[in-house]
Order: C-alpha cells, then sequence, then structure tokens
C-alpha cells in the first residue's frame, strides 16, 4: 500500500468523468487499498479515484462504520433532504452547506466483483453523494448554497 497525491480543485482531472470498471485487477485492488491508506492519512471519510489522478470509478468511504469500497456505484434511490457542512481534501480551507437527500441507495461492485447495495443515511448519504459526484466531474462547491474559507490557527 502506498499513500498517493491528493490533487487539487485546480487539477482539470477532477472535472473529468470517470471511466466503468470493466476487470477488476491487481491494479484496482492496489487503487483501493491505496485509496484508503491515503483517505486515512489525510483524515478525511471518502476518497474517489480521481481525486488521486485515477480517472475509474472507484470510491473508499468510511464514517466511523468501517471502510466501504464501491466500484461502479451507483445512486438508485434517494429521499428526504438534509443541509450539511462539506469538506473536500481536494479543496483544502474551504468547506460550504449543502442539501443532500437524507437518505440514499447505492448499488455497486466490490472488490470480488458482486453487485451489493448499501443504504446511506445522514452523514453516510452525504459521503456517497459526494465521493459519486466527484466520479462525475462534479465538486461540493458546485452545489454548496454557501462557501466560507476555513479559519487557521
Amino acid at each position: 500500500m502506498a499513500i498517493r497525491t491528493i490533487r487539487k480543485d485546480t487539477d482539470e482531472i477532477l472535472r473529468k468523468t470517470a471511466r466503468k470498471v470493466e476487470k477488476i485487477d491487481e491494479r484496482i485492488i492496489t487503487l483501493l487499498e491505496d485509496m484508503a491508506e491515503t483517505m486515512r492519512d489525510a483524515q478525511g471519510v471518502g476518497l474517489a479515484a480521481p481525486q488521486v489522478g485515477v480517472l475509474r470509478r472507484v470510491v473508499v468511504i468510511d464514517v466511523g462504520e468501517g471502510l466501504i469500497e464501491l466500484i461502479n456505484p451507483i445512486i438508485v434511490y434517494e429521499s428526504g433532504e438534509q443541509m450539511s457542512e462539506e469538506g473536500c481534501l481536494s479543496i483544502p480551507g474551504k468547506s460550504g452547506v449543502v442539501k443532500r437527500p437524507q437518505k440514499v441507495i447505492a448499488r455497486a461492485q466490490n472488490r470480488k466483483g458482486e453487485t451489493f447495495e448499501i443504504v446511506g443515511e445522514d452523514l453516510l448519504a452525504v459521503a456517497l453523494c459526494h465521493e459519486i459526484d466527484h466520479l462525475n466531474g462534479i465538486l461540493f462547491t458546485d452545489k454548496a448554497i454557501t462557501i466560507k474559507e476555513q479559519g487557521r490557527d
């Protein structure tokens, strides 16, 4: 496993649409493991492959309930509404209030290629939407109602 460089919002790769993973091989497994290590090192709750310079539909999330790996994720259901403050490892120093669904169901593949669904509510719903947006070249700042510079110590 290795810690990869997190691309910042000025990097054009973050505005591109990631490609579907057609074959889950050792490169994808290594990517998942590196992304998890990178996310933890940066103290984030989610990371999408474009954030580490790879245009593939791969996401890792950990909102404190254990690591979730998603390959080719899509949102298949959403309900409710919540407003919460979001930040992003690719946009250091900024946060913003974003309207997201209160509950989502995402369908994805795991590292064995098996399709599964995950129900996310509250923070997990936000993380799923935020990371899947990254796969489509969308940053939270595109959807934020307000954006603020975070204070420095």
